[in-house]
């Protein structure tokens, strides 16, 4: 309840400062906005003529309110533009592998970049440093492990290879479905798997270089189609990965051990009541 409140004076907070930026413009610019609003309306809108009389109207009388209307009309088109555009591209097959003949896939190399070679006379705490600044305005996910925790979860990513991860939306939950290749973890929605299978197209891929292995790190980065997910969706996936893949928790081994070795016995609902109960902690 109390993030609701937050929100919510959040929103309001908003909400004012937009419409006392507004009262501010001065009156004839308003009506000028107002007018070309109109002109454009008549172009696009098939029912205009139906209510030409009444939007003239509330047009020359309340050109604020009449603004504010057609704005909150072009903003509920515009996200379901974007809904629909995304869910295309989730439908969409990847391109085809050019060598499908090949049986392992390659690991992803630190060079193709970055320069390794600055990296060289550097500490494991400096390049830690360095790899978070360089990536700090790019549209990635990062972070760094020891090399003991990346054994750890090679070991535990030969083992279960496959698994699945509740993403929360606005309507209930997203499954994920997660793969390991190579030194790459593949994320895609389960949706898009079920249609393409091998050429469902990523939303994320986790790439973990082991370049710098000798210095005791292991560098991820964290890859996102941004069309499909956005950076905080990422992050969640990649906490929840990280849960299930690096802590040695009971519970979560559990649903791994039934996922992979009894898949019949699995159930979706007990993977949401684990995240449930990991936002609680």
């Amino acid at each position: 309840m109390a993030s609701f409140s937050l929100l919510k004076n959040r929103l309001s907070s908003l909400i004012v400062t937009r419409v006392v930026h507004r009262q501010f413009r001065m009156s004839a610019n308003l009506r000028a906005e107002a007018k070309e609003a109109l002109e454009d309306m008549k172009k696009k809108n098939p029912y205009f003529e139906k209510y030409a009389s009444k939007i003239a109207t509330l047009q020359e009388t309340s050109p604020e309110e009449f603004l504010n209307r057609v704005e909150a009309v072009k903003t509920k088109t515009d996200i379901k533009k974007s809904t629909a555009r995304t869910y295309s591209e989730l439908l969409n097959p990847k391109e085809p592998r050019k060598d499908p003949g090949t049986a392992e896939i390659p690991h992803k190399k630190l060079s193709d970049i970055m320069k390794i070679e600055l990296l060289s006379d550097k500490t494991a705490d400096e390049i830690k440093q360095i790899w978070f600044e360089y990536h700090k305005t790019k549209d990635v996910i990062t972070a760094t492990l020891t090399t003991e925790q990346y054994e750890a979860l090679m070991t535990k990513g030969k083992k279960h290879p496959l698994f699945i991860l509740p993403l929360p939306r606005s309507e209930g939950y997203e499954f994920i479905m997660l793969q390991f290749a190579a030194n790459t973890v593949h994320f895609t929605p389960l949706l898009a798997y079920q249609v393409h299978k091998e050429n469902a197209p990523e939303c994320l891929n986790m790439v973990h270089y082991t370049e710098l292995k000798d210095k005791g790190i292991i560098l991820m980065r964290g890859e996102i189609d941004t069309k499909v997910l956005t950076g905080k969706e990422a992050q969640c996936i990649a906490n929840q990965f990280q849960l299930f893949y690096l802590k040695n928790d009971a519970s979560k081994q559990a649903l791994l051990e039934t996922f992979t070795a009894k898949p019949e016995s699995f159930k979706h609902m007990d993977l949401i009541k684990e995240l449930e109960q990991i936002e609680l902690k």
